[in-house]
């Protein structure tokens, strides 16, 4: 990157607030000596974060003052209406603007969803925006979408979801044509709901690198580039995804600790035991992009430590290098186009 990148910080948001989103920033600010970073919040928190971290506002590291903020279990529709001077919703505001290029938050997705979708509005074509992140598999990692935000979704959508999903993976992996497959119930073309099926012809009738579906368990063999489906589903996998890997972890530990010859036995395995941990570590692997915006949005887990947010803050600047939303306008008209051709 040569221009400089400036991100909006929601520094109130997620589990932590400050004490996480403050320190994040001054790495990445290290990491990065051509971004510029607008923290936005309570300016006497952040303040009083930046002396413990003994370091001050600069031009290169912003406050900008937000009264409010928006709880974790707060109705979207209440951070919407309610909360128009919240952290989360300046941060937005300054992409819509112009101030900033990307918006990185931990905070209320159902929230800053609601938000983005308002305050910066869908692509021309696209009717939902989705979300969308990277979970590691054996050949590196894939990208999933729509992770949640669209519990009920048609082919039309399964369709968008699809181009997103390409043009992203594209942009961010340096692939040139990712390959899209679309998550089913069987590999079969004979499986699935009619809209799964339907969304099958949409997406093969046009130049994305479509190779059919896939199960569940496709996702973690690198079957894909990209797997396609709708929210609630994709969802799940992903929480069941979080909840296997820590069972994983929870085993491991109980079973090396279980008697001393055990205990031994993880001394001799703790380099392989060190390299497999970071492998899955979902920190290595937090925020997820919300595609089909005017805008860069990248939410971090709620619970994400100093690391974890860093990587969510590196998203943004990658997305904003390659300039992802406007690659997928030009994409989907081309898409569009052709398939009125047909």
């Amino acid at each position: 990157m040569t221009a400089r990148v400036t991100i909006a910080i929601d520094a109130m948001g997620g589990d932590h607030g400050a004490h996480v989103t403050v320190p994040a920033a001054l790495e990445v600010l290290q990491q990065h000596a051509n971004t510029k970073i607008i923290l936005v919040g309570q300016q006497d928190v952040l303040e009083k974060e930046l002396l413990a971290q003994r370091a001050i506002a600069s031009e290169r590291l912003t406050i900008h003052h937000a009264s409010q903020t928006v709880a974790m279990d707060e109705l979207p529709s209440q951070a919407l209406r309610g909360k128009k001077d919240s952290s989360m919703r300046v941060a937005i505001n300054l992409v819509k603007e112009g101030v900033a290029d990307a918006c990185v938050s931990a905070g209320n997705t159902g929230a800053l969803m609601a938000t983005a979708r308002f305050v910066l509005k869908t692509l021309p074509g696209i009717d939902r925006p989705a979300i969308i992140t990277a979970l590691p598999t054996i050949k590196g990692h894939t990208h999933v979408l729509d992770l949640g935000a669209n519990v009920d979704t048609t082919a039309e959508h399964l369709f968008e979801f699809a181009v997103m999903g390409s043009v992203l993976t594209s942009a961010v992996e340096n692939i040139e044509r990712p390959t899209v497959a679309l998550l089913n119930i069987g590999e079969e073309e004979i499986k699935g709901n009619e809209g799964v099926k339907e969304a099958a012809r949409l997406i093969a009738a046009s130049n994305l690198n479509y190779i059919g579906f896939v199960e569940g368990d496709d996702i973690f063999k690198g079957a894909a580039d990209v797997v396609v489906c709708d929210g609630f589903v994709g969802n799940v996998a992903l929480k069941t995804t979080e909840g296997v890997a820590r069972m994983i972890r929870h085993f491991m530990k109980q079973e090396f600790k279980r008697n001393l010859l055990t205990k031994l036995a993880a001394l001799v395995a703790m380099p392989v035991l060190k390299s497999f941990a970071r492998k899955i570590d979902p920190r290595r692997y937090n925020g997820a992009s919300f595609v089909g915006l005017q805008g860069i949005v990248i939410k971090s887990h709620g619970n994400a430590d100093v690391f974890a947010f860093t990587t969510a803050i590196n998203e943004a600047l990658i997305e904003v290098e390659k300039n992802v939303p406007e690659r997928i306008r030009s994409q989907l008209d081309v898409y569009l186009a052709q398939r009125k051709v047909v």
